[in-house]
């Protein structure tokens, strides 16, 4: 359900840490609309998180702006934050609490409370099918409970914006198709999805546009069908991924 507004709008972004010599994002351009599932791919060390960071407005940018819908970030932080979902690659979880608990303490972070809380937690262990684990502590649960509730708390204030940075990592393939399956749902409602994987079949799978970003810049923009076609000898996106960003290993 994509239209033409745009959901983020970067422009000449660049990110430089104290102490280091050069850039780590050189001068980002980037227009995601609204309702667009978009991948953004990179080696290691490429910049993906330090993007996200910012999107979120959890780093501050040296030069450059970007706008979530027409706010700034740095300027009205708060409101960005209940726009958008963050699902990050790290279980973002608190072991000793059980999967409904989590779900309740994000909801209350987000001013969510009563009936309407209960409501939509009951909404996402339905749809996330976590309603037989409901009581179970984070800490004895398996992989997939794990980052299925992980997407959960991100998706808990139902964000128009849903960043997810790895989450399919360490998963079985029940979960990740299951996943999918809810990733793909949102994204036909309205939600506009930014997602980060090195799973490339992933990437080619699910999303409908994609920018490649190396040595903070970016490199590729695309769908999946495009960038292969264009280049020559490429069946499939980890073969372009290859060919642009190299062979070499990332550290």
């Amino acid at each position: 359900m994509q239209n033409n507004k745009p959901a983020i709008v970067i422009s000449n972004l660049r990110k430089k840490y104290n102490g280091n010599d050069t850039d780590t994002l050189k001068g980002i351009d980037l227009v995601i609309n609204q309702g667009e599932f978009y991948g953004i791919l990179g080696p290691n060390a490429a910049g993906k998180t330090t993007l996200i960071s910012i999107i979120c407005g959890l780093l501050k940018i040296n030069n450059g702006q970007v706008l979530i819908g027409r706010q700034e970030t740095q300027e009205t932080k708060r409101n960005i934050q209940a726009v958008i979902g963050l699902v990050p690659q790290e279980i973002a979880l608190y072991p000793s609490l059980t999967v409904r608990e989590n779900m309740e303490y994000f909801g209350q972070m987000h001013a969510i409370y009563g009936k309407r809380l209960t409501e939509r937690i009951e909404q996402l262990l339905y749809q996330l099918q976590l309603n037989q684990h409901a009581d179970k502590r984070i800490n004895q649960c398996s992989g997939g409970i794990k980052r299925r509730t992980n997407l959960a708390a991100g998706m808990i204030h139902q964000p128009q914006i849903l960043i997810l940075d790895e989450p399919t990592v360490g998963v079985d393939a029940q979960s990740r198709n299951l996943i999918f399956e809810y990733l793909t749902e949102l994204n036909q409602e309205g939600t506009t999805i930014l997602y980060t994987t090195h799973y490339l079949s992933e990437a080619e799978e699910l999303c409908s546009l994609i920018s490649i970003i190396d040595d903070g810049i970016i490199v590729e923009n695309g769908t999946p069908k495009s960038l292969i076609g264009k280049h020559k000898g490429c069946n499939d996106l980890g073969d372009v991924f290859l060919k642009i960003t190299g062979k070499a290993l990332r550290e």
